[in-house]
């Protein structure tokens, strides 16, 4: 029993990292209905930025929490510009290209950055120890410090986001773009703005995943948003791809599956779980859990 619950909270540390990725992508595709692959490098290129604020800013030699809150901040604010940047040079211009063009030129974006990346870093760095790795036992489970921060941080962000979706004008006329972008811009809502306001809001989640991300596993390189980004993808297609509440269920679904199997089985399965989930999702339930069916006109 005892490894059964330390497992849920591993799990749940996961999940939530997975979740915040997660909710870049729904958010996008409520929006755009296109899948943002550079979101993965957009998490890879906060988890780096945070790296360098921690170095430079004395934060690593000199670890307080207000250097904490310094660098988390850092990899959220330059996800969010660089996501901008992406959103009005590689995106912009291909709004009325066909899906697949887009498609296309958000691959091209990933490789290009993690390309990038790998000139200016080089591949496999540590990333400096800020957070203290203490903890408490509570009947025999393990709850480390990481493991609070990454949950509470993250409750705290979904909370704000609910906020800002369900009761500010900006997530008003982000519901209105995701129902219908034509209708919205009659209405004389500002399309434009609204789609850069959703990139900035998933890639500064984005980033505060990639701080978390880094404290519980202390090292940054350029590849490493690949496989982070296709869990938390295959999170928000498992949640029903568009839906901020599925999102964030198909990524706690998706950690604990992947830290049960670890912990039960072996963890060279832990990769395999996430796309088997997929397939059996998709199989009954092809909208996802939280998706909604919807009939094309043609």
């Amino acid at each position: 029993m005892t490894q059964f619950v330390q497992q849920l909270v591993n799990g749940l540390s996961l999940g939530a990292i997975y979740a915040l990725v997660a909710l870049g992508y729904t958010m996008v595709y409520g929006t755009l209905q296109f899948i943002n692959f550079a979101h993965s490098e957009v998490f890879m290129a906060g988890a780096f930025a945070a790296m360098v604020v921690a170095i430079h800013a004395g934060v690593a030699e000199n670890p307080t929490w207000g250097g904490v809150a310094l660098v988390a901040v850092a990899a959220m604010v330059f996800s969010m510009v660089l996501a901008v940047v992406i959103e009005r040079v590689a995106y912009r211009p291909m709004r009325k290209s066909s899906r697949l063009n887009v498609l296309i030129t958000a691959i091209g974006v990933s490789i290009f950055l993690q390309n990038v990346a790998l000139v200016g870093f080089g591949t496999v760095l540590p990333f400096p120890e800020i957070v203290p790795r203490t903890g408490w036992e509570i009947g025999g489970v393990r709850v480390s410090l990481n493991n609070v921060l990454i949950l509470g941080v993250t409750l705290v962000l979904m909370v704000g986001l609910t906020y800002v979706v369900e009761r500010t004008k900006i997530g008003l006329a982000m519901r209105a773009v995701s129902h219908s972008r034509d209708t919205a811009a009659l209405m004389g809502i500002p399309v434009d703005r609204v789609i850069v306001a959703t990139f900035a809001v998933g890639s500064l989640l984005a980033g505060a995943a990639a701080f978390l991300f880094c404290i519980e596993n202390p090292r940054v390189d350029p590849a490493m948003g690949a496989n982070i980004g296709l869990k938390a993808f295959v999170a928000a297609v498992v949640g029903g791809i568009g839906s901020i509440p599925g999102a964030v269920v198909g990524a706690i679904v998706l950690g604990l599956a992947e830290t049960l199997v670890s912990g039960y089985f072996t963890s060279t399965w832990r990769d395999a779980i996430a796309f088997l989930l997929l397939i059996v999702v998709l199989l009954y339930k092809p909208s996802g859990l939280f998706g909604r069916h919807q009939v094309e006109k043609v």
